[in-house]
């Protein structure tokens, strides 16, 4: 993940600028600030009127223009922060409010009540504050943290603002309360942080958080392909339809059945879907399954899928047709990248998971190894447009 510089995260995290920022920094744009009154009354803090279990096992569900994302509620971590942020959707606070500031691929910044008003949109990152104090606690800004603004130097500030981080960010830690996670729609979070900004990363257009609805958490969802004997495995056919035709799989359970069902299982949910043959090696392999190649970001439980795989290296050959899955320099760094064997590879048999073979369009691959290429990369992209699973 990139870690976005902190000071430029700072910034966005402000409820108002500070201090200048330095030249090699985008200068935040001047705001209009009210009229600070003679004698500031002390800040009255919001007390609860939710006890704990009414507060265990609850998401937050956020229906936004770019679509949903889904929370989980961390009360035993905050408390205080996560019964306000209870109390004020159930009022209906954040509906019609809009995700108001954005670092591209770092923060996303939203829940002031004044963003509800165009007109005030200067003013946008001042309003919804100073009603809780900092609750400290391990949960750490790692991608997917929901943590509450606070105004600059004064960590007992937060209230109605929250950011979501769509990136890891460590320089955080500690200072700002995280009272919740994100556990579906990062790929929206990520898309909102992307989204057209001024110098001082506010949002030009209106990204808004329709409604946000408080729910009990489901039941996950069950992982597939966990309880299949072999022989139901080595049932399965896997068509990999691309953009130069259909390569049709079968598996070989007995020689690497976690291999087996990782692929099952991807393809079943839609995790190849989208990506390309992006590498061809001539005399060799063409590669797919590599999820930078993917047109669009995984969703929440499709990435959640993704685990790397303990080598289950065999004696089968790596001849033309073989199926086999790729790695880094770590045996155990397999994920999601296959490759199909071109030619007799023995150099790489028993250094490589061997877990199927080609069994109908053989002159598919071959096509595609014939395509041009700039060293190994394809000069004209060779899409992956789905994995369909053929049951026994």
């Amino acid at each position: 993940m990139v870690c976005v510089p902190v000071l430029a995260l700072m910034l966005a995290l402000q409820a108002a600028p500070s201090k200048p920022a330095p030249r090699s920094a985008p200068r935040p744009a001047p705001r209009p600030q009210p009229a600070a009154p003679a004698a500031p009354a002390a800040p009255v803090y919001f007390t609860s009127p939710l006890i704990p279990d009414e507060m265990r096992g609850k998401q937050a569900v956020l229906e936004t223009s770019q679509g949903v994302i889904v929370i989980d509620l961390l009360p035993e971590a905050a408390p205080t922060h996560v019964a306000h942020f209870i109390v004020r959707a159930r009022e209906g606070a954040y509906n019609g409010t809009v995700f108001h500031r954005a670092v591209p691929l770092g923060i996303i910044q939203g829940g002031d009540p004044l963003s509800k008003d165009p007109s005030q949109k200067a003013r946008y990152g001042t309003g919804g504050l100073n009603v809780l104090r900092f609750e400290g606690n391990p949960e750490k800004h790692t991608r997917g943290a929901v943590s509450a603004v606070l105004v600059p130097g004064k960590p007992d500030s937060a209230g109605a603002q929250f950011f979501i981080c769509v990136s890891d960010q460590a320089a955080l830690d500690g200072q700002y309360t995280v009272f919740a996670r994100v556990v579906e729609g990062m790929n929206v979070a990520q898309t909102i942080s992307q989204q057209p900004a001024d110098a001082a990363g506010l949002l030009t257009d209106r990204v808004e958080i329709r409604t946000v609805s408080i729910r009990d958490k489901p039941a996950p969802l069950p992982v597939p392909f966990v309880s299949e004997t072999l022989d139901q495995l080595a049932g399965y056919r896997a068509v990999i339809e691309t953009s130069m035709g259909n390569i049709t799989v079968a598996f070989f359970p007995d020689r690497a059945p976690n291999h087996v069902r990782n692929f099952l299982r991807l393809a079943q949910t839609g995790v190849y879907d989208g990506t390309a043959f992006h590498r061809v090696a001539k005399g060799f392999v063409i590669q797919g399954g590599y999820l930078p190649s993917r047109k669009d970001p995984l969703s929440d439980r499709q990435e959640g899928l993704v685990k790397p795989l303990q080598p289950e290296f065999n004696g089968t050959s790596h001849e033309k047709g073989i199926l086999s899955m790729a790695r880094g320099e770590d045996p155990a760094s397999a994920t999601t990248s296959f490759f199909i064997v071109t030619a007799p590879s023995s150099g790489i048999d028993g250094k490589y998971t061997v877990f199927g073979r080609v069994v109908d369009g053989l002159e598919v691959v071959e096509r595609i190894e014939a395509v041009p290429v700039n060293g190994e990369t394809p000069l004209t992209r060779v899409d992956v447009t789905r994995v369909r699973l053929l049951a026994p």
